[in-house]
């Protein structure tokens, strides 16, 4: 897990708030500077001044640029959105978030993460 490194996706260079790297990902790129694609996890924590727009934007990006799996995380509202190439998930107080595609098995409660 890293916070607040950079990637390249197919538009431009990004920071996601939280990035998953896998094994076999530090083994090519370790050294790298940069990643020259999406993370294949990427979590982005939404304060309340960012535009919807802007937020589902980057999420399209990092899939389209090799991504698997984007967390939007919303803390004011404690939702929880897990978004892939194939669908959309909410998860809200009171539930358990998990991945989807990438770390599979890792789980979390919505209020635990947000604590």
């Amino acid at each position: 897990m890293y916070t607040d490194v950079p990637c390249r996706t197919n538009q431009q260079g990004r920071f996601p708030d939280v990035a998953y790297l896998t094994p076999e990902l530090v083994a090519q790129y370790g050294d790298a500077k940069v990643l020259p694609q999406s993370f294949p996890l990427s979590a982005e924590i939404v304060s309340p001044t960012d535009l919807a727009e802007d937020v589902i934007s980057k999420a399209q990006e990092y899939l389209q640029s090799g991504g698997e799996e984007v967390w939007l995380v919303y803390p004011e509202n404690c939702w929880i959105i897990v978004v892939t190439e194939e669908f959309r998930k909410i998860f809200i107080s009171g539930e358990v978030v998990s991945t989807q595609k990438v770390l599979l098995g890792f789980s979390i409660s919505v209020d635990e993460l947000l604590a």
